[in-house]
């Protein structure tokens, strides 16, 4: 994450305060995620969150892993499990269904942030993306939300050009547009060797929970994405959006924007 530079900053404080804006985004952070947000060593990174769990601003669970605490919320205000809590039910779901490496991600403007995952026990696999940012249109999760929203918000979103992507499968806003009557049409986003060379992923919006765009995707090795893989897996993921969104989800604000109901909204 970067910091701005400022005269009058004080360091501690500015990360103390970073560690506070990635637990409200993330709903969970671990002493590595922090030290690498961060760029400090582990050893630092953990002295700072357990400052923020003796103020309860952060509490660290069983599994070692920090959360938004008490003082994090304003006063009056009930304690809304995190995102990633909230949709764990789901994504434990998808990967029952799959077998396959799932992940939890949210929409930030024109990128993607993967909150939480599973990942896949076969040998050969694709491992997990826990807080890593890509851009949202070279990714099956981003596309599936891109395609949420009108078209005329998605040019607005990317009025300076598509950001580079490592497949550099969709070039411009045109094809971009295309993509996304595609993902509309069919339900789902649909991303091979465009994030990352020989992976392979499919993913569906779940629209709205607790003001974040969210959506599930199932990544997998390329190899093993042929002779049907994709349409198998297609069903699992759509069923459980579609649980998700019926019951922790809404598309007021997509629909706001302009959204067309997809294949998913009536399946």
């Amino acid at each position: 994450m970067q910091q701005n530079e400022n005269s009058y900053r004080v360091e501690a404080v500015d990360r103390a305060l970073i560690l506070l804006t990635l637990l409200a985004e993330r709903g969970r952070l671990s002493v590595t995620e922090a030290g690498r947000e961060l760029g400090v060593a582990p050893s630092t990174a953990h002295r700072l969150l357990a400052t923020l769990c003796h103020r309860d601003f952060a509490v660290r669970g069983d599994d070692r892993v920090y959360r938004p605490g008490p003082q994090s919320f304003p006063a009056g205000r009930r304690a809304v499990p995190p995102l990633p809590d909230r949709m764990r039910p789901y994504l434990e779901s998808l990967y029952g269904e799959v077998n396959e490496t799932v992940h939890l991600m949210v929409r930030t403007g024109t990128e993607v942030l993967f909150l939480d995952g599973i990942e896949g026990v076969r040998s050969l696999r694709v491992g997990l993306r826990i807080g890593v940012r890509m851009p949202a249109y070279c990714t099956s999760g981003g596309k599936a939300m891109l395609a949420d929203l009108d078209p005329a918000v998605v040019d607005a979103l990317h009025s300076g050009g598509l950001p580079p992507s490592p497949g550099e499968r969709i070039r411009d806003l045109v094809a971009l547009r295309r993509a996304l009557e595609t993902v509309r049409r069919d339900g789902f986003g649909f991303n091979q060797d465009e994030s990352e060379p020989g992976v392979t992923a499919i993913g569906a919006s779940v629209g709205l929970v607790d003001g974040h765009h969210v959506a599930l995707a199932v990544a997998l090795p390329s190899v093993r994405a042929g002779s049907g893989g994709v349409g198998a897996l297609s069903a699992g993921l759509l069923r459980t959006c579609r649980n998700a969104r019926r019951e922790v989800g809404s598309t007021d604000r997509t629909r706001r924007n302009g959204h067309q109901p997809t294949k998913a909204d009536h399946d």
